[in-house]
């Protein structure tokens, strides 16, 4: 049971500290402001994790490598402690397990990523309704608009109704089916 405790708290932990971590990739890259409360509340809790990394891996173009190499870290750090709570020998084949982890980890990485511009999309959706002049509404809109657009080209709205943002959640839960196959897939291999 205590395992189970521990297991479940590092899946959280970690799992939100990635999230937190692509966020930031997510935002910077696509230059949102951090002007707002989501933005304060991104920097403040992966600053000190990013900030010392940033000083050795410089960033490439727009793309931050030192937030992103940090969201993978954390991934790999906590798989290796959840398999080493559940018993699973890791110092068996050292640079095999390191593969297999550092393997998972990126395909977990990109997995979260999906999951958060799905979420995205959806809190975009849900202000637009409630509450288009909300502070974090422009974040959510510069997080999804470039994955919008190209599907707004070629599908207007029909009847006044923007139906790009279900076949885009659509399309993403596409690819978390294929990614779940294939971590599957990686992770008997292990």
């Amino acid at each position: 049971m205590l395992s189970q405790i521990a297991q479940y708290l590092l899946e959280v932990a970690s799992g939100l500290l990635v999230f937190l971590l692509l966020a930031r990739l997510l935002l910077q890259w696509l230059r949102a402001s951090f002007r707002n409360p989501l933005g304060h509340f991104v920097i403040a809790t992966t600053h000190w994790l990013v900030a010392p990394m940033r000083r050795v891996i410089p960033p490439l173009g727009t793309l931050d490598l030192a937030t992103l190499l940090a969201a993978w870290l954390v991934q790999l750090a906590a798989l290796a402690a959840l398999y080493g709570l559940r018993g699973v020998d890791l110092g068996a084949a050292p640079g095999v397990a390191l593969g297999m982890l550092a393997t998972l980890s990126a395909l977990d990485v990109l997995r979260y990523a999906i999951y958060l511009l799905s979420f995205a999309l959806i809190a975009q959706a849900v202000l637009s309704w409630v509450n288009p002049y909300s502070p974090v509404a422009p974040v959510f809109d510069a997080m999804t608009r470039p994955i919008l657009a190209p599907v707004r080209r070629r599908m207007p709205p029909m009847a006044g109704i923007d139906l790009s943002p279900l076949l885009v959640l659509v399309l993403l839960q596409v690819l978390l089916i294929a990614l779940a196959h294939l971590r599957a897939a990686a992770a008997s291999a292990f």
